[in-house]
C-alpha cells in the first residue's frame, strides 16, 4: 500500500475562531488583499480584527463564480496595493479567487499560461503569497483543496489552475459564519459537501485516510443537513456541516471525485446553474449507474462493497442495499426542494457537448468505474 496525503498547513477549526484571524495574519503579512464575496459588508469584522493587528486591508469583492478576467484584475490590485498576504473570505467562489489571485502575485505572465484545458497547463514555479481561507459557507471545502475553479464565460467552460502549491497556509473554519445562509444556499452547499464525501469514499483513488474522513463526513452530513435546512439556526448542525465540508475537500485533494463533478462542473460553465443544486440533482442517478456498471462489468470490484457502506450510513439501516443509499438521496433532495436540471435552460440538445466535455474532466477520472456514453445520457435525461 502506498499513497500520498496533503493539505493546508494548518487547520484552525470551531465557532468564535474568527476572533483569532488578527493574530494569524500578522503573523504572515502586513498588507493583505481580503476577497470577499457579493456582500462585503460581512466581512466587516474580519476588517475590524486585521485593523486591530495592525494589518493594512484592501477589500475586493467577487460578485459571482470566478472568472479569469476577475483573477487577473485581483492580481493587479494586489500589487498596486502592496499586498505581501491574501485573505479568502465568503463562500466557493470567493476562496477559489482569492487562491488564483495569491499564485498569480508571484508567478509571472498570464493566468492562460498555467490553466488546465483551454490554457498551456504550465506548473506554477513560484510558491504563491501566503494564504488565509475562511469560508462563510459549508460546501466546497475549498479551504484546503489545491485548485482554484475559473470561468471562461468565451468558451462556457470552468477549468481549474491547480498546484500543490496552492494549498492555503491557514485554513480558519468558523461554523457561526455559515448561520446566516438562507435556506436554498444551505441547500445547495450541503448537497455539494455529501456529494464530495460520497464521490471521494467511492473513488478507485481513494486510500485509508480519505476513507476515514469520508464515512465521518457522511455521518454528519446525513444527520445534520435536513436538519439545518428547516432550522438554520442550530449551531450543532452547522458545525457537522462545517466538518463535511471540510473533511470533503482534505479527500477530494487526494482522492478525487467521480462523474457527478465531472459533470456538474459542465453544466456550471454552459448554465447559470448553482454548483451543489446540480450535484444533488445527478447524485442518485449517478450512483444507479455507478453500481449497475459495477454489477455487470467488475462485480467483484471494492467500490461495490463502498456503496453498501455508503447505504448503511445515509439509512442507518445496515442491511441496506446499495440502491437504497441512491433513493435516499433522492428523498433528500425532494425535502430540500431541489428542482430538475431542466429549470436551468438545459435540455437534451445539450447532452452531446456536455458528455463531450465531461469525458475530459479531471473529476471524471476518480470515478470507480468507467461510464459509457448512453450512461451518461441517461444520467442526464433522468436528471432533467
Amino acid at each position: 500500500m502506498r499513497f500520498e496525503f496533503a493539505t493546508a498547513t494548518r487547520i484552525v477549526f470551531g465557532p468564535g475562531t474568527l476572533k483569532e484571524v488578527g493574530e494569524h495574519a500578522a503573523a504572515l503579512g502586513e498588507r493583505a488583499l481580503v476577497v470577499t464575496g457579493s456582500t462585503p459588508k460581512r466581512a466587516a469584522p474580519l476588517l475590524k480584527r486585521l485593523e486591530a493587528a495592525s494589518v493594512a486591508a484592501t477589500p475586493f469583492a467577487v460578485a459571482r463564480e470566478p472568472t479569469i478576467d476577475l483573477a487577473r484584475a485581483g492580481a493587479e490590485a494586489a500589487r498596486a496595493a502592496g499586498c505581501d498576504l491574501v485573505i479568502g473570505f465568503g463562500g466557493g467562489s470567493a476562496i477559489d479567487a482569492g487562491k488564483a489571485i495569491a499564485a498569480l502575485l508571484t508567478n509571472p505572465g498570464d493566468p492562460l499560461d498555467y490553466l488546465e484545458v483551454i490554457g498551456r497547463g504550465q506548473p506554477l514555479v513560484a510558491p504563491p503569497v501566503p494564504y488565509i481561507a475562511i469560508p462563510t459557507t459549508a460546501g466546497t471545502g475549498a479551504e484546503v483543496t489545491r485548485n482554484a475553479v475559473l470561468a471562461s464565460p468565451e468558451h462556457r467552460v470552468k477549468v481549474s489552475l491547480r498546484s500543490p502549491l496552492m494549498l492555503p497556509r491557514l485554513a480558519l473554519v468558523d461554523p457561526e459564519l455559515t448561520r446566516s445562509m438562507p435556506a436554498e444556499v444551505t441547500a445547495s452547499t450541503g448537497l455539494d459537501a455529501l456529494t464530495q464525501v460520497l464521490e471521494s469514499y467511492v473513488s478507485h483513488l481513494a486510500n485509508p485516510l480519505t476513507d476515514a474522513l469520508c464515512r465521518e463526513g457522511l455521518m454528519r452530513a446525513a444527520g445534520a443537513l435536513p436538519r439545518v435546512y428547516k432550522v438554520g439556526h442550530d449551531l450543532d448542525a452547522r458545525a457537522d456541516m462545517a466538518l463535511a465540508s471540510l473533511f470533503g475537500g482534505l479527500a477530494l485533494a487526494n482522492a478525487k471525485l467521480g462523474a457527478v463533478h465531472g459533470l456538474a462542473g459542465v453544466l456550471g460553465g454552459m448554465f447559470d446553474a448553482p454548483h451543489g443544486a446540480v450535484c444533488g440533482r445527478l447524485l442518485p442517478f449517478v450512483m444507479e449507474a455507478n453500481i449497475e456498471a459495477l454489477r455487470q462489468r467488475e462485480p467483484e470490484h471494492p467500490a461495490l462493497d463502498r456503496y453498501l457502506d455508503v447505504a448503511a450510513i445515509l439509512t442507518g439501516d445496515f442491511e441496506a442495499e446499495p440502491l437504497d443509499g441512491a433513493d435516499w438521496i433522492r428523498a433528500l433532495c425532494e425535502h430540500l426542494d431541489v428542482p430538475g436540471l431542466a429549470i436551468y435552460g438545459i435540455t437534451e440538445a445539450d447532452f452531446p457537448t456536455v458528455i463531450e466535455k465531461a469525458a475530459r474532466s479531471s473529476s471524471m477520472r476518480g470515478n470507480p468505474i468507467p461510464l459509457t456514453e448512453e450512461a451518461l445520457w441517461t444520467i442526464l435525461t433522468t436528471a432533467l
